[in-house]
């Protein structure tokens, strides 16, 4: 009975030292600065409002800013976000949509983005209106230009290694695995059609003409237009796609019926 309590002590002990390390992992963030200066501000509808967030991350982190009224969040839309890690300055902003939209507090959240993964870790007060006859607050100052700046070339590289990362194997997986399926769609209705033809008499044989007639004509269109410009069917794969599986399935349920009444 002793041991079991100093088993149930030890394990206590772990639950309370992981999440001591959790919460000194959590993100630390300040407003240093903000574009408008001020917390009390009226802006025109559309006009951002920046802020100059100072963080400190152990892990990879982003960071939103988001503007709140009375507990609910504002018509508003605000900043993406890049990771950050370490210790350094980030950029939020966000900008109001409709005149007389109101902004009592703007919450900054950290995080990767999903939902259990992200929380709020600092509020800043402010009080701002939309109204189409604010003032012009003047030029940008440098360091929102800077970061604005930096922000897109993060963008920029972090849309550069995902282009160029080497294919995974199930991302080579699905690709063979659409392929296939797109080449079946296409080849399908075709196959079909060409044995109803051969095969059936009357008037169903006119009506197993019809899918595979109707493939061909939408790869021809594809082939013909692709030619004059190869620009207007990008997606032709999810085109045959789209009307390759109707077409298979309307010639199943052909064959399903000309069995059914053959019994």
């Amino acid at each position: 009975m002793r041991r079991l309590g100093q088993l149930w002590l030890l394990l206590g002990c772990l639950l309370l030292a992981m999440t001591a390390m959790t919460a000194g992992a959590a993100p630390r963030v300040r407003v240093e600065e903000t574009w408008p200066a001020g917390r009390d501000l009226t802006l025109k509808p559309n006009q951002s409002f920046f802020l100059r967030i100072a963080y400190a991350t152990d892990t990879a982190t982003r960071i939103w800013a988001r503007p709140y009224f009375q507990g609910k969040p504002a018509k508003a839309g605000s900043n993406p976000s890049q990771p950050h890690q370490g210790n350094g300055q980030a950029i939020g902003w966000f900008f109001l949509f409709d005149a007389g939209t109101q902004v009592d507090e703007v919450r900054i959240s950290a995080g990767d983005g999903r939902v259990n993964g992200t929380s709020v870790v600092a509020v800043y007060r402010v009080r701002i209106r939309a109204d189409a006859g604010a003032a012009d607050p003047g030029p940008r100052p440098q360091w929102v230009n800077d970061l604005l700046a930096a922000d897109d070339r993060a963008q920029r590289a972090a849309a550069h290694a995902y282009v160029n990362q080497p294919a995974s194997a199930s991302d080579l997986l699905f690709m063979r695995v659409f392929m296939l399926a797109m080449l079946a769609a296409l080849l399908a209705p075709l196959a079909m059609s060409a044995w109803a033809a051969w095969k059936w008499r009357g008037g169903w044989r006119l009506l197993g003409t019809l899918p595979g007639a109707w493939m061909a004509f939408v790869a021809l269109r594809i082939v013909v237009d692709g030619m004059r410009d190869p620009t207007s069917h990008n997606l032709w794969p999810f085109e045959v796609l789209i009307f390759g599986v109707p077409c298979t399935l309307a010639m199943l349920a052909m064959f399903a019926v000309r069995k059914l009444r053959a019994k």
